[in-house]
């Protein structure tokens, strides 16, 4: 019997290594789904939201270098939206499967019509739609190795007709192929670089997600430089293990150490990094940016070199070209004053709060003490991707997720399905907020129907916390950022997961142990202060300004007990501050 559309895409998918599809499945993807079922090397997973399949199919892309996830016509694809615009910002090679209408009812305003062109134009690098078989296998082909090559979002419009038509063989390729090229800058610019080092004094290295696979390069040239050694939440667990030139973060989740020591020095060598804060990064600086993407280069500060090279293979090239430093000054003064931001750090843990108030700090640094060595680590954007940035550190192969890039809620629970479906050996454990988690409630019963062992801590301070603070920090009072939730442990054993409530500091840290050593999902509800604040690494003159009219317009509001409870849980920053 002779292939269908449906079953080419399934059999090219397969080859090039997909083996999940995170979907709700419906009208025009049900002979795409008829034809995962009887091939059997792919797996369907039914997840109740189609933003929940994109996020989850980004985490194990990140993880594992492609995934797919795909939705319907219409609701489907809009539903995909965020996910995928996700994907395309964090550079992962995502394919998404847009199936969609009859192409005969194609411009004639039909049910569920949507233009997949228009649609997903801004959110991926390669969109197409198939409306014949002979334009199939090019197509999938085609898309695949965008995904790959570009490290972005490939989109496959797949008309539900299309996917019933007889297969036809193409005279072009149908495999995958991955090239792993040597990627580095020109002799003659190596050169440049290596006489613009040998003859600063004061260097530091800022490092992003490009280091991936270079932490024993850039730790030999932080040695060879005596360089203080920063970086973004990207890069974090690709440097900080083991490196004694650390100086932590900096931007909105950073600290001053990194801050400072990317002000004060001669040179700074941004590695691999497109952190988005442009306003953290110094303007008076020599400032040199290598990145494989030349089209990054620049557009957060003004450069004296901008070069393309994967910095790995540059800082190879480069090592022997640069002179030894032996004044180790400039990087001792701030690794001692990281060490007293640390220190400083440590102070939030060691007050651990109260009933119903639990310091979050405390809880994020004892999960770290408890996680795996290998653990996946899922960050919701808000507060509690401060809590993972500035408590989780690198040990071992651990890696985090989260939507470092589009910044959107509701992100860790999802991409912690993905990456526990793709990697079942290793523990996954999601810091969701109660305002992250509530928005994607419902694929709970994803996690029960495929008894995906994740953990679910929430940071519950019953307030959208970063939000809170942005109006504070502009001198206005918070207004309808409260949240009244319900019982996320009793919502998760109605889900069939095992969950518990804590209220109190004492029970943390054995509540943590149970979870972690329970075979299945486990929700930990934890009560924690909804006035506990992040500080960035760099505080302005009119954000202290802002909060000290906040704080006086929330007394004359009678809303004296509140500031006395934000004073309370911030004491350590903000005498500080004032």
């Amino acid at each position: 019997m002779a292939k269908i559309v449906a079953e080419q895409l399934v059999d090219m998918l397969a080859e090039a290594g997909i083996k999940r599809i995170y979907a709700v499945t419906g009208d025009s993807l049900n002979y795409f789904n008829d034809a995962i079922r009887r091939d059997g090397r792919i797996q369907w997973i039914h997840v109740r939201h189609e933003e929940v399949g994109a996020y989850a199919a980004a985490a194990e892309a990140e993880l594992d270098g492609l995934a797919c996830c795909a939705g319907s016509c219409g609701p489907g694809h809009v539903h995909l939206i965020n996910g995928m615009y996700d994907a395309h910002r964090s550079r992962v090679p995502l394919l998404v499967i847009a199936s969609t209408i009859p192409t005969n009812q194609m411009g004639m305003d039909y049910f569920q019509e949507t233009n997949t062109y228009k649609l997903f134009d801004d959110c991926s690098s390669y969109n197409q739609l198939i409306t014949t078989a002979e334009q199939a296998p090019r197509v999938i082909q085609s898309a695949i190795q965008h995904a790959i090559s570009k490290k972005s979002v490939s989109v496959i419009g797949f008309p539900g007709d299309v996917a019933e038509l007889k297969a036809v063989d193409t005279h072009t390729s149908t495999q995958l192929f991955r090239c792993h090229s040597i990627i580095r800058p020109a002799d003659a610019e190596l050169a440049q670089l290596a006489q613009l080092i040998n003859k600063s004094k004061k260097i530091t290295l800022y490092c992003g997600i490009g280091c991936q696979g270079a932490h024993a390069e850039v730790l030999a040239l932080a040695e060879k430089l005596k360089a203080p050694v920063g970086y973004s939440f990207r890069g974090k667990m690709h440097v900080q293990r083991d490196n004694p030139y650390d100086v932590g973060m900096t931007g909105l989740l950073g600290v001053p150490s990194c801050y400072q020591a990317m002000h004060e020095a001669d040179l700074l060598l941004l590695l691999g990094t497109d952190m988005p804060y442009d306003a953290f990064m110094p303007t008076d600086n020599t400032i040199v940016q290598i990145d494989t993407a030349e089209e990054r280069l620049g557009r957060r500060c003004k450069l004296t070199m901008g070069l393309k090279g994967d910095i790995k293979e540059t800082i190879q090239a480069l090592l022997p070209l640069l002179d030894i430093k032996d004044d180790r000054s400039f990087a001792d003064s701030f690794i001692k004053f990281y060490e007293k931001v640390s220190e400083r750090l440590h102070d939030y843990v060691k007050d651990s709060g109260e009933k119903d108030a639990i310091q979050p700090e405390f809880v994020a640094s004892k999960i770290d003490e408890l996680a795996a060595q290998d653990a996946v680590i899922t960050v919701d954007t808000g507060m509690s991707c401060v809590w993972g940035a500035r408590y989780i550190n690198q040990k071992g192969d651990r890696y985090l997720l989260g939507s470092f890039n589009h910044g959107s809620m509701a992100n860790a629970m999802p991409m912690a399905i993905g990456a526990s479906l793709s990697h079942p050996a290793r523990q996954v454990i999601a810091f969701c907020g109660d305002g992250g988690l509530s928005m994607l409630l419902g694929d709970l019963a994803t996690i029960y129907q495929y008894k995906i062992p994740v953990k679910l801590i929430v940071f519950n301070n019953r307030t959208l916390g970063m939000v809170k603070l942005e109006m504070e920090v502009a001198g206005l009072p918070d207004n309808q950022t409260d949240m009244v939730n319900p019982d996320f442990a009793k919502v998760a054993e109605a889900m069939g997961i095992a969950a518990e409530n804590v209220h109190q500091p004492d029970e943390v840290e054995e509540a943590i142990k149970r979870a972690f050593l329970h075979q299945g999902p486990y929700l930990l509800n934890i009560f924690t202060s909804p006035n506990a604040l992040a500080m960035p690494s760099h505080i302005t003159k009119e954000q202290v300004m802002g909060m000290t009219q906040t704080m006086a317009k929330m007394i004359l509001g009678g809303k004296m007990d509140e500031v006395f409870d934000t004073i309370k849980s911030n004491y350590k920053h903000l005498k500080s501050l004032w």
